[in-house]
């Protein structure tokens, strides 16, 4: 009876399991790409410094997609969040981002410097649009270097914690197209955390109304994808 009962379950696993590797995979070849062009615009800016522009214009897509479906473009649409879960995944140990990184202080600290050193600069360099560019570049060039150190201590992702565009995008689409549960259904297995790419627990909403940090979910589906019980959803 025992032996029937772990095949019956291991049957029931099998249609999750192709679901999620599929999801992945998916999502895989899409960052692959965005990381690979990611590479291509930070080292072609150096050369040719109008590239930077294309940082105002994520800045822009970013928080505007946010205003309707969340922090969806941090997923895989962000060249550097692929760049970051292609290849910084590579050199990260995976740690436990701390909560006090993604705490509300910290990121308006990174906010208001960053978008105060780029009012300055923009100032300063007004109107010509080459010297603009190569800011946007050395800007860009920096915090992925402080990004990659970030990677090489803690996560991939640590630095999506801080990046201004990410914590707009949190804030704006904090309760835009939010993961739902159905907590009868949940078994507190634990799998959704380990598939998400924020460290976030979405297990946490069976006992409480939220979970931690909410706004930081990149609405990927992983977590949706890997519930043996399908007990996550996102609004129809």
């Amino acid at each position: 009876m025992g032996e029937r009962g772990e095949r019956g379950s291991e049957k029931e696993r099998r249609p999750v399991k192709a679901a999620f590797d599929g999801a992945k995979r998916s999502r895989r070849l899409k960052q692959v790409v965005l990381g690979s062009i990611f590479v291509v615009l930070l080292v072609g800016g150096w050369f040719y410094s109008l590239v930077g522009y294309f940082i105002p214009l994520c800045m822009v897509a970013g928080v505007g997609l946010a205003s309707v479906r969340g922090r969806k473009w941090c997923n895989w649409m962000c060249p550097r969040g692929s760049f970051a879960d292609t290849y910084m995944k590579v050199i990260s140990p995976g740690r436990k981002i701390p909560g006090w990184l993604r705490g509300t202080p910290v990121r308006m600290g990174v906010l208001a410097f960053l978008m105060a050193m780029l009012v300055f600069q923009i100032a300063r360099l007004w109107p010509d649009p080459y010297a603009i560019g190569r800011f946007f570049v050395m800007l860009l060039t920096i915090t992925t270097v402080v990004g990659l150190f970030m990677a090489l201590f803690l996560h991939q992702r640590a630095w999506c914690s801080i990046c201004p565009i990410g914590s707009l995008s949190s804030w704006v689409g904090k309760d835009r197209y939010p993961l739902d549960m159905d907590k009868d259904a949940c078994v507190s297995c634990g799998l959704c955390a380990k598939t998400c790419p924020m460290q976030l627990a979405p297990q946490e909403m069976k006992e409480n109304e939220t979970m931690s940090f909410k706004g930081d979910c990149l609405k990927c589906g992983l977590c949706v994808r890997a519930c043996p019980k399908q007990a996550l959803h996102f609004p129809a």
